[in-house]
């Protein structure tokens, strides 16, 4: 059984959101910890889990890298598949950075469980660092729910220039966080700060389970 991370709203949640971590931190990393918290106190309910490498890594495995996104899909539908009964309302989908990704994987496919009502995606990783001519846009053209995008405005990993001549699904929009790192946070001098950019994504989630609930 998958070992689940809850982080529950003082009242009913307006969703639920099964939010899988990125490629090298785990499910209850500082971004995560904080992410969840932001996202409960906007009537949000996240529940997180890891994907099989990263929990061999707790129990003290080798540290191996993660493995293709692809292969990560039957994870995260497991799940899924151990969350549904748990909870009633709107369900999402999502994840940090290759969490998203895998999120947006699952999406695609034709098992995905009428419940589910959107794909919520922190920091998509559109293409490799310093390799913007590799673009990562399949799971996003082949998803069959809606997706929100939150995204730093110069993440290494996709950034509003990169994206500015690129042609997204209709079904995909983008709300950019200020100076926003991969991990949302801003640079010093930015006026913007970590959390308040990390309150905004969660604000952002929020709205969005709303609109297609």
């Amino acid at each position: 059984m998958t070992e689940l991370l809850w982080t529950r709203p003082e009242m009913p949640p307006v969703a639920t959101l099964l939010f899988a971590h990125g490629a090298g931190a785990a499910m209850d990393s500082s971004f995560m910890n904080r992410m969840a918290a932001a996202l409960a106190e906007n009537g949000v309910a996240v529940a997180r889990f890891e994907f099989p490498y990263m929990a061999a890594r707790r129990s003290g495995g080798k540290k191996a890298p993660p493995p293709k996104a692809e292969l990560l899909v039957s994870a995260f539908q497991t799940a899924l598949q151990q969350v549904m009964p748990e909870v009633e309302g709107t369900l999402l989908i999502g994840g940090k950075s290759m969490g998203g990704r895998v999120a947006a994987m699952l999406a695609g496919g034709a098992s995905l469980p009428g419940r589910v009502m959107g794909v919520a995606c922190v920091g998509y990783p559109f293409h490799p660092t310093g390799k913007a001519d590799v673009w990562r846009l399949e799971p996003l053209a082949e998803c069959r729910r809606p997706v929100l995008i939150t995204q730093g405005e110069r993440d290494p990993f996709g950034s509003a220039a990169d994206l500015e001549s690129v042609a997204l699904p209709d079904q995909v929009a983008i709300t950019y966080l200020e100076d926003g790192n991969h991990d949302l946070g801003p640079r010093g001098q930015s006026p913007a700060t970590w959390d308040g950019n990390i309150h905004r994504a969660a604000e952002a989630i929020a709205a969005f389970a709303a609109r297609i609930a």
